[in-house]
């Protein structure tokens, strides 16, 4: 076993601090290092500050297992990992508040935002990767659920309901997660073509035995990364063509994953908005697009009071809108769920938190 950090145990305190909120109804907000605060409904009630609950409390390289308290820096798990040529391939986003990027993000904000990378459609999704948490329910009560392999299923999937819940469902302790080996190869093409012709020919590769882990389409032109086996990426590159992008690629993913690229700025009134959509559906003419993930996430950038045409768009093309960055919060975040999810995320809510104190209103504004 690899040698742990140095790590402190607060979940005592957290604990009594969940049991007072809740005999005294009380608003709590689970919070590690903030860089995802902008993101869901207006943030409400006192700040439970996760930070000083840190370590990773074990790691085993060669069953490629993880777990880690939910305050450790997402930074320090990662440096770990790449120490032993391992990693988190759905790429979380750090988002960190200031220019140290990976300075604040923590393990428990990765998991509690849900949020993936440029890798996340070829990969997985954060929750694809969990084998096990410990969280303090809303009466303050520590349960475990699930475990650090794979086979354990007993659990397996209340584990995967923490991820993008957003701190709504108890106060996460520990994360396990499975990790994965760095890829030996990796290449960058770029292809000159409209986003109508991007999308086509994506569609077309993911037909193909190709090692495509993330693409990105902006402003007429089409970026495609390989990953994998040096003969299956170096067959990939002859067969796909495009110009080869060397010395700015990683540095190229990086502000894609961290939302630095020029696109993602903002000016005046306008709202970043996140389509998720079939990887078929054909451009929708709104405006300024970002296109991730083969066709199936899109990015759009529209002026605050046009939140019913995008999310009519997106609905007419069989997919949903999120409103991810915004001065303001008039209008709803996350798209209304149909009425039987609804009532399953109200029921999950009553379960964990019976006395509503984590979180109030961060997914939907009446729960």
């Amino acid at each position: 076993m690899a040698a742990m950090t140095p790590d402190t145990d607060i979940s005592a305190a957290l604990a009594e601090r969940v049991r007072a909120a809740a005999a005294a109804h009380t608003p709590l907000r689970p919070r590690g290092g903030g860089s995802k605060d902008f993101y869901g409904q207006a943030l409400v009630g006192e700040t439970l500050d996760i930070r000083p609950h840190r370590g990773i409390t074990s790691y085993e390289p060669s069953e490629l297992v993880v777990t880690a308290r939910a305050g450790t820096p997402l930074a320090e798990l990662e440096a770990l990992l790449a120490a032993q040529g391992q990693c988190l391939p759905f790429e979380p986003p750090h988002f960190a508040a200031n220019d140290a990027i990976g300075a604040q993000a923590t393990v428990g904000g990765m998991v509690a935002s849900g949020l993936s990378g440029p890798a996340r459609a070829s990969v997985g999704a954060v929750r694809d990767y969990m084998l096990g948490v410990v969280l303090l329910n809303g009466k303050g009560e520590r349960l475990v659920f699930g475990g650090q392999v794979m086979k354990n299923v007993a659990g397996y999937d209340v584990s995967r309901l923490m991820a993008g819940s957003l701190g709504t469902l108890g106060v996460l302790l520990e994360v396990s997660l499975k990790v994965l080996p760095v890829a030996p190869q990796e290449a960058t093409l770029v292809f000159e073509l409209d986003e109508a012709a991007a999308l086509r020919q994506l569609n077309r590769w993911g037909a193909m035995p190709l090692p495509v882990n993330a693409s990105c389409w902006r402003e007429g032109r089409l970026w495609v990364r390989l990953r994998g086996a040096k003969a299956a990426v170096a067959a990939a590159q002859k067969s796909m063509g495009g110009e080869a992008l060397d010395s700015d690629a990683a540095r190229y993913w990086t502000a894609l994953r961290e939302q630095a690229q020029p696109f993602f700025a903002l000016q005046g009134d306008e709202s970043l908005w996140r389509l998720s959509l079939p990887d078929t559906a054909p451009p929708l003419g709104l405006g300024e697009t970002l296109v991730e993930w083969g066709g199936a996430q899109r990015w759009v950038k529209q002026p605050d009071g046009d939140a019913a045409l995008v999310r009519e768009a997106a609905a007419g093309a069989h997919g949903h809108a999120t409103l991810f960055r915004s001065a303001g919060k008039s209008v709803p975040v996350f798209s209304a769920l149909k009425p039987p999810l609804d009532r399953i995320h109200r029921e999950l809510k009553q379960q964990f938190d019976p006395a509503g104190v984590f979180n109030p209103g961060r997914l939907y504004a009446d729960w």
